[in-house]
C-alpha cells in the first residue's frame, strides 16, 4: 500500500469491545461535546455582546474559544459516530482533513496562549503602556499571526505525512488521526526523515514559546511581589491564574502524552492522555476563565437572565 488510491480508508482505535461500553462512550463524549459547545458559545456571546469585555484579553479569549470549538468538532463527532454504529473506519481524505484541522486548531491555541501571556505581562509589568502596546490593531495582527502560523504549521505536517508511502497496514492506534500513528505505517525512510526534521523544527518553535511563557511569568511574579498591598497582589495574581492554569493543563498533558517512557505506555493510558489534551481542555478553559473573571461572570449572568 503506497498511496491514497491503494489506501481507501484507515481503521481507528476502538475505545471499547463491548457494545454497552461503546454506547457509554458515545453518551459520555456527547455530554462532553455539548458542554464544550455550550460553555464556549456562552463565552463568545458574552465577549461579543458586553462592551466591558471589548478588551485585549476578551478579544484573545474569543479566539481561544474558537480554537476550542474547532478541536472538539474535529475529533469527537467521528469517534461518536463510530461508537454509535459499531465501526472503526475513516476514509483516507477524511483522515487527512481531520489531522489537518486538529493540528491547525491545537497549534493555533498554543500560539494564542503565548500571546495571552504577553497580554498579562504588559498589563502587570507595563500598565502605563498597555493601550499603546496592545491596541486593537496590534491585537488583530497578533491573533492573525497565531492563526496563520497554525495554518502553515498544519499544512506542512499534513502534506508531508500524507505524501509518505504506507505499507504497514491501515490500523491506527488512536481514536482519531494523529501524526505519530500514521508515521508508524510508513515504509519510506526519506519521508520519515523529512517528518523528523519538521518535528525538530516544531520542537524548537514550541520550546521557544514555552521559554517565552516561563520568562514572562518570572517577570510577572517579580512585579506582583513588589506590590505593597496584599489586596493589590491578590488582584494581580487573580488576573494571571486562569491563563496559568490553562497553559499548565495544556502543556503538561501534551508533553507527557508525546514523551512518556515506553515502559509505562499502554493503549488505555495513551487513550486517556489523548482525551486529556484534546477533548477535556475545550470544556475546562471556559470554566477556568469564567470562575476567575468578575466581568465575564457578570456578562454571563446577564445572558442567562435574558435567556
Amino acid at each position: 500500500m503506497s498511496n491514497s488510491s491503494s489506501m481507501p480508508q484507515f481503521l481507528l482505535l476502538a475505545v471499547a469491545d463491548r457494545r454497552e461500553l461503546q454506547l457509554l462512550h458515545f453518551w459520555l463524549f456527547l455530554a462532553i461535546s455539548l458542554a464544550a459547545l455550550l460553555a464556549n458559545g456562552l463565552i463568545l456571546s458574552a465577549v461579543a455582546c458586553d462592551h466591558h469585555l471589548h478588551t485585549p484579553m476578551g478579544f484573545f479569549l474569543l479566539n481561544l474559544s474558537l480554537t476550542d470549538l474547532g478541536c472538539i468538532c474535529t475529533t469527537v463527532p467521528k469517534t461518536m459516530h463510530n461508537s454509535l454504529w459499531n465501526t472503526t473506519t475513516i476514509s483516507y481524505m477524511g483522515c487527512a482533513a481531520q489531522l489537518f484541522f486538529f493540528v491547525f486548531f491545537i497549534s493555533s491555541e498554543y500560539f494564542l496562549l503565548t500571546i495571552m501571556c504577553y497580554d498579562r505581562y504588559v498589563a502587570i509589568c507595563k500598565p502605563l503602556h498597555y493601550r499603546t502596546l496592545l491596541g486593537s490593531r496590534a491585537c488583530a495582527h497578533m491573533a492573525a499571526a497565531a492563526w496563520a502560523t497554525g495554518f502553515l504549521y498544519s499544512l506542512l505536517h499534513t502534506a508531508n505525512t500524507f505524501s509518505l508511502p504506507l505499507c504497514q497496514g491501515n490500523a491506527l492506534g488512536q481514536f482519531f488521526c494523529e501524526i505519530p500513528h500514521i508515521l508508524k505505517l510508513s515504509c519510506s525512510h526519506s519521508g520519515y526523515r523529512r517528518e523528523i526534521e519538521l518535528l525538530v523544527l516544531s520542537v524548537c518553535l514550541v520550546f521557544g514559546c514555552f521559554i517565552f511563557i516561563v520568562f514572562s511569568y518570572v517577570q510577572i511574579f517579580r512585579a506582583v511581589l513588589r506590590i505593597p498591598s496584599q489586596q493589590g497582589r491578590h488582584k494581580a495574581f487573580s488576573t494571571c491564574l486562569p491563563h496559568l492554569a490553562v497553559v499548565s493543563i495544556f502543556v503538561s498533558t501534551a508533553i507527557f502524552s508525546q514523551l512518556k517512557p515506553p515502559s509505562i505506555s499502554s493503549p488505555s493510558l495513551d487513550l486517556a492522555l489523548t482525551v486529556l489534551y484534546s477533548v477535556v481542555p475545550p470544556v475546562l478553559n471556559p470554566l477556568i476563565y469564567s470562575l476567575r473573571n468578575q466581568e465575564l461572570k457578570d456578562a454571563l449572568r446577564k445572558i442567562m437572565d435574558f435567556i
